[in-house]
């Protein structure tokens, strides 16, 4: 039996040496990925180096050993070294040859297990329409851990399509993976259900506009009886605002500055389908704000509650946000502003982190146009289809 150890820089390239050195009898006894050269221990060759042999007494040439079912199963679970190790013996010890596609599948798995070490999905080396869509991931602002889960399961995709598939085809898959992901979380806007929604965020945000355009696609739409009340009493130019919507729309205004007020204009509107509620857009970092309107309302069943979230702030200072007000129990996101930004990742972010859905997306100033009641399909497109 002559036995000869080749190094390539890829699976596909050492293959193909093999093949052309020891015919299509070879077998592979082993494989791993080794490293070379490089300065003071930087920038060392990443290689894929593999120990082959053929029996030279063989003269017919076998059939092709079907792939094993065990590397195709055990790709959609999670790795653990230990199986690694086994899959690498039996490999070694095995008396028949390997398929390049369970060779690959196994050197992917690797891969994955050390990501999955590392958090690092950047060098990974991923087949170029995958690298494509990771790139439209990084770009999007995904965060890496989701990164890491989407692109999982597209390399599993991909492995069991034969790895043929064309970049239309694949970009398809990030669209069915995420919608699998996030559908399950509560969509859209007013059902009518509960009386009264309320808006809460913070400053800049948007939602006294936001809320004009919900009162008037219930008003204009749907034609229901709605009421606003407002608990904004720190900006004269917010109630105003207000006001000049209350007046276009037909629609009453209750000014309140403490729960007894509140209670009050919710026993006025008591026969309304819906009333909508602004509250003061406040730095709820300070958890003070959070408590002070948090004694402002009463969030109990017939109340449903949306915060707001601009688009163009920062996923930190988001996720601080959310955090702070958590104690105040949110149903929905709705984002605003996203016709004043092109990175659409923090809805994923937020969305999978908190386990809930979006009401509205927001892309403008214009009342009552810009806005839409969400789906998964909205969000989805807004990352996906945006290059």
């Amino acid at each position: 039996m002559k036995v000869k150890k080749f190094v390539a820089p890829s699976m596909p390239q050492v293959m193909k040496i093999i093949r052309s050195e020891l015919g299509s009898d070879a077998i592979i006894l082993n494989s791993e990925v080794v490293h070379s050269g490089g300065i003071f221990g930087l920038f060392k060759k990443r290689s894929i180096e593999v120990l082959a042999a053929v029996d030279s007494n063989i003269h017919e040439h076998p059939k092709q050993a079907p792939v094993n079912e065990s590397y195709q199963k055990s790709s959609s679970h999670p790795v653990e070294k230990s199986n690694l190790a086994f899959e690498k013996e039996q490999i070694k010890n095995a008396d028949v040859t390997v398929s390049k596609l369970s060779i690959e599948v196994m050197q992917l798995k690797e891969a994955f297990f050390n990501l999955a070490e590392s958090s690092n999905v950047i060098n990974v080396n991923y087949p170029v329409p995958i690298k494509k869509i990771q790139q439209k991931l990084a770009y999007q602002q995904i965060d890496k851990k989701i990164q890491q889960q989407l692109l999982k399961e597209m390399i599993e995709r991909w492995y069991s399509s034969g790895v043929k598939a064309p970049y239309p085809e694949v970009d398809s898959w990030l669209n069915d993976i995420l919608y699998k992901k996030i559908s399950k979380y509560s969509f859209g806007g007013i059902t009518f259900q509960k009386k009264f929604v309320n808006v809460i965020g913070p400053t800049g945000v948007g939602k006294t506009t936001t809320l004009a355009k919900i009162a008037a696609e219930c008003v204009l739409k749907f034609n229901k009886k709605v009421a606003f009340i407002t608990t904004d009493t720190y900006r004269i130019a917010a109630i105003d605002q207000l006001k000049t919507y209350s007046s276009i729309l037909n629609v009453p205004l209750e000014v309140c500055y403490n729960l007894e007020d509140v209670k009050k204009a919710s026993n006025r509107f008591n026969h309304f389908d819906l009333v909508l509620i602004d509250t003061a857009g406040r730095n709820f970092r300070d958890r003070q704000n959070v408590d002070d309107l948090k004694g402002l309302m009463q969030f109990n069943e017939e109340m449903e509650t949306f915060l707001v979230l601009s688009l163009t702030t920062k996923q930190e200072d988001m996720e601080e946000i959310y955090s702070q007000i958590s104690a105040i129990p949110i149903d929905r996101f709705i984002f605003t502003k996203a016709d004043e930004t092109a990175t659409f990742g923090a809805m994923i972010n937020l969305m999978m982190k908190y386990k809930k859905g979006v009401a509205y997306i927001t892309n403008g100033q214009n009342v009552p146009d810009d806005i839409i009641t969400a789906k998964p399909e909205d969000v989805i497109h807004r990352v996906v289809e945006v290059e």
